[in-house]
């Protein structure tokens, strides 16, 4: 999807300069920018002076507070339905989680220097291994969560230290194990392993689909033919239209089944979420623990995606993102959150903005945590039909799949190489179709399948010619 074609006019010419921005395109170059690259920890701020409809929005750039705002409330609806999901899944309090994600994205800001734009949501790598310690049956409160939070903790401990390292001894080391060819094919795998999920998610019934393809067809509409900010918000412009559609057809025309308000009548405006202390048991941190290493290879997937979007090198920041996940998932463990990771729903929301200011994601967090402190807004939120969520994340996870197309297309991969084509096309049929192996009882799932497959078989060809 196309959302900015035309060329910055003479006047902007020298402000896409000094901000490191090509003068004939609409993304970042790896020019030096002093501004970002400035040897501090938070690089220099500055406000975006370009025109929304034609210039991308910088890492370091900030946007006049409203519009910040409506961004950032953009991104934490982004991340809802799937920050949402895990915890039920794993019978988790969802409020919570909501709370913790956003404490944890401004932690992520902080830690990272406001270098790094991505929201810290709840993840689905723990869901197995979380059920399988605790033998959750899959409704209600999770009677053993206790013992799950100390290997959530643990894990995050891992995380955090691989993230010390990495500070250490630089990011050459992960760059030579995973150069374009392997992570475009795992940024690809991210949105491609999510789709069957999404797709049978609104395919319960034929009123759901045909309502979700409305939605994506009222978010491209947004996308394709408005401007500036309402352009910028067409995942929340669009959500809103189809959720207006949805209420006409349903409460109105009696078509489906309808938008059920009583929970927010009977929600109250304020109050704290339910918090449980982590229990530490050996068993259940053998098998939750090595999470670490599925987020590791996600996580990189996701800073290259968000380094080939912005073209700003955000890879020398590698290790403090990793620390900062790593203890971001420690400290929501702590109080009875789930683990948490950079999220690929709002990498998405950044592809198709071209927004990339970090700033917003401190708005996205402070959004959050205002929700997880209000169960009513947390019931308006819920109120949202799964079809319409559903139809957003047909579009989310496609944006994300084409942003792995599109580093194989910025780092010029010769795909007439046989050792390039082996390496994605192995990798994005295994990650698509969940292909998963196990070691010594461990889940890797099909995205760290994938991800192993594609490392491996990187140093096995990488020297070799055609």
């Amino acid at each position: 999807m196309t959302i900015q074609s035309e060329q910055p006019s003479q006047s902007q010419q020298s402000h896409l300069t000094a901000q490191g921005k090509s003068p004939n395109s609409n993304t970042v170059s790896f020019a030096h920018n002093p501004d970002f690259d400035n040897g501090r920890w938070f690089p220099t701020w500055r406000p975006y002076q370009g025109d929304l409809d034609r210039h991308p929005v910088g890492i370091n750039e900030y946007l006049p507070p409203s519009k910040s705002v409506l961004l950032g409330m953009q991104h934490t609806f982004a991340m809802f339905g799937s920050t949402v999901l895990a915890p039920l899944l794993m019978g988790f309090d969802p409020n919570l989680a909501i709370l913790m994600s956003g404490i944890c994205t401004i932690m992520f800001f902080m830690i990272t220097g406001g270098r790094m734009p991505s929201y810290l949501g709840s993840s689905f790598a723990f869901i197995g291994p979380v059920i399988a310690v605790t033998a959750y049956a899959g409704v209600g409160f999770n009677a053993n969560l206790n013992v799950a939070l100390g290997g959530i903790m643990v894990c995050g401990i891992i995380y955090a230290l691989v993230g010390l390292l990495v500070i250490k001894t630089g990011t050459g080391w992960i760059e030579r194990l995973m150069p374009p060819i392997v992570t475009g094919a795992i940024v690809m795998i991210i949105g491609l392993n999510l789709a069957p999920v999404t797709i049978q998610g609104v395919s319960a019934n034929q009123f759901d689909a045909w309502m979700a393809a409305l939605t994506v067809l009222l978010i491209s509409g947004v996308a394709v033919f408005t401007r500036g900010m309402l352009r910028r918000l067409l995942l929340l412009i669009g959500m809103i239209l189809s959720y207006a559609a949805y209420f006409i057809m349903t409460n109105v025309l009696g078509f489906g089944v309808p938008i059920d308000f009583s929970g927010i009548a009977a929600a109250s405006w304020f109050g704290l979420p339910s918090i449980h202390a982590p229990r530490f048991k050996m068993s259940a941190i053998i098998l939750i623990a090595p999470v670490a290493f599925i987020l590791i290879a996600e996580n990189l997937g996701h800073f290259k995606a968000v380094e080939g979007m912005t073209k700003s090198k955000v890879t020398p920041y590698m290790g403090r993102a990793f620390f900062a996940d790593g203890l971001a998932t420690m400290f929501s463990a702590g109080f009875g959150g789930t683990g948490v990771t950079t999220y690929a729903e709002n990498i998405g929301v950044m592809a198709v903005t071209k927004v990339y200011s970090t700033t917003i994601f401190v708005m996205a967090g402070a959004v959050a945590v205002l929700l997880g402190l209000s169960p009513k807004f947390g019931a308006i939120i819920q109120t949202i039909p799964p079809a319409l969520l559903g139809g957003a994340s047909i579009v989310v996870f496609g944006l994300i799949a084409i942003a792995g197309a599109k580093i194989w297309i910025d780092s010029h991969i010769d795909f007439s190489k046989n050792s390039n084509l082996l390496i994605a096309a192995v990798t994005v049929i295994m990650g698509t179709g969940n292909f998963s192996l196990h070691i010594g009882g461990f889940d890797l799932g099909g995205i760290g399948t994938a991800t192993l497959t594609a490392i491996v078989l990187n140093a096995l060809f990488n020297r070799q010619r055609d």
